[in-house]
């Protein structure tokens, strides 16, 4: 048997309730190859920290941090990056396989969206050109669902999604008792949601109310409407119940909202100059409503892709499965595979895991079934919620306390000894 070669786990883009029980699977499913892996490093903020030499030492960390892995939210463990690798930038390429080749990294995982797997594939694709003996394999990662195939051959659903889901079923249910009680003064209730324009997490509001009996309408950027059949939709909801729950979609297309970009060209709709929920509530509220008192809003924002409190114990697992399938598929089938979850056929909910090819879902993007979509455009149907109900799970995430707060991992800051000179990446 050769000598033991290094691996390394990155992250990239958004960040989730359960991307780190990805990482805590590809820890798990690599300790299962002794034979095979010396140590396991992170990219410190993804790319990025591969780029600047930064590798965090996975290897040196206490057994019990990486146990509380499980249920430590967002990316806070390795960091994570919007940085864009970029053929025009070849200084990058040539900086990456410089630190695989100085540190001996023989396998790298990537865990992270659509385009987190075309960095993968990049990166796989340049260390075979240069003849690097390199096994690169992506872990799915996105809250807005995106990632693969409108006809879900490739991946059912992505780790990240069914935490976010159950977030908006509970924000849902809490937003209409206070409507409910609110309702003489503040009738209209309108929350934006995540997602840019693809419309998996607004459509997930339905999913707080799976028979239709609270005044919901929700808008997704699929459904085409304008400000002036939102205001006529939510004035006949007005008339009919007296109160009116409004969710939208962040990218629905009703008007300039001072956009802002990441470096992918992905709108920053957290970032931007307005939002879509303030510029609603501002025209239903000069336009007028049939009752008597005003619209609110509300934008949660980035707390509903990071709250562990919300996660879905389906999602967890889930997670944490397609971490340890990926180290197996890349110790035993190699590299240019992203693990992927797909549904068994049946009236139950039952998943299996396989492998696809990296380049079958670098830059993907999944669009919201048009099928799926109510007649008005104003709610999703019962085929949608058959769907994504199985996917927030039925119990709550036991997130363990210290001293009556949550008790997260907490990664000692043990970086591998630098070997090669000061690199700027190219972007900077």
């Amino acid at each position: 048997m050769g000598l033991k070669r290094n691996a390394i786990v990155s992250q990239s883009g958004g960040p989730t309730p359960v991307i780190n029980n990805s990482l805590r699977g590809v820890i798990d499913g690599l300790s299962e190859y002794d034979g095979r892996i010396a140590r396991i490093y992170a990219g410190y903020h993804g790319v990025e920290g591969i780029l600047r030499e930064e590798l965090l030492d996975i290897s040196a960390q206490d057994e019990n941090e990486i146990r509380l892995l499980e249920t430590t939210p967002t990316a806070g463990s390795i960091g994570s990056c919007r940085y864009k690798l970029r053929e025009d930038r070849p200084a990058d390429f040539d900086r990456i396989i410089e630190v695989f080749k100085a540190h001996n990294i023989g396998y790298l995982f990537y865990i992270g969206g659509n385009d987190s797997m075309d960095t993968a594939n990049k990166i796989a694709r340049l260390a075979s050109e240069r003849g690097l003996d390199l096994v690169a394999a992506g872990v799915p990662k996105t809250i807005d669902n995106d990632v693969g195939d409108n006809e879900f051959k490739l991946i059912d659903h992505t780790p990240g999604y069914g935490s976010v889901a159950r977030y908006w079923a509970s924000y849902i249910q809490n937003a209409n008792e206070e409507n409910n009680g609110s309702s003489p003064s503040d009738p209209v209730l309108v929350v934006q949601a995540m997602g840019r324009k693809i419309g998996y997490i607004p459509a997930a509001a339905r999913l707080g109310d799976p028979g239709r009996e609270m005044p919901l309408q929700i808008y997704m950027t699929e459904s085409g409407l304008g400000l002036l059949e939102l205001h006529e939709n939510v004035n006949q909801m007005l008339r009919d119940r007296g109160r009116a729950i409004v969710v939208v979609g962040e990218g629905l297309e009703i008007g300039d909202i001072g956009k802002t970009k990441d470096s992918f060209g992905h709108t920053n709709f957290s970032a931007s100059q307005t939002t879509v929920a303030q510029i609603v509530t501002n025209y239903l509220n000069q336009k007028g409503l049939c009752v008597r008192g005003a619209a609110r809003c509300q934008v949660p924002g980035t707390d509903q892709r990071g709250s562990i409190t919300f996660a879905s114990v389906v999602d967890l697992n889930e997670a944490y499965m397609l971490g340890r399938e990926a180290a197996r598929i890349a110790l035993e089938d190699g590299s240019g595979y992203m693990s992927t979850i797909l549904r068994k056929p049946g009236s139950g909910y039952s998943v299996y895991y396989d492998k696809v090819p990296l380049e079958l879902v670098a830059n993907s993007e999944r669009s919201f079934p048009r099928e799926w979509l109510a007649r008005g455009g104003t709610d999703v149907t019962d085929e949608f919620v058959r769907y994504a109900r199985p996917l927030i799970g039925e119990e709550w995430a036991r997130v363990p306390l210290e001293n009556g707060i949550m008790r997260f991992a907490r990664f000692k800051p043990i970086f591998a000894e630098k070997k090669l000179k000061q690199y700027t990446p190219a972007a900077y």
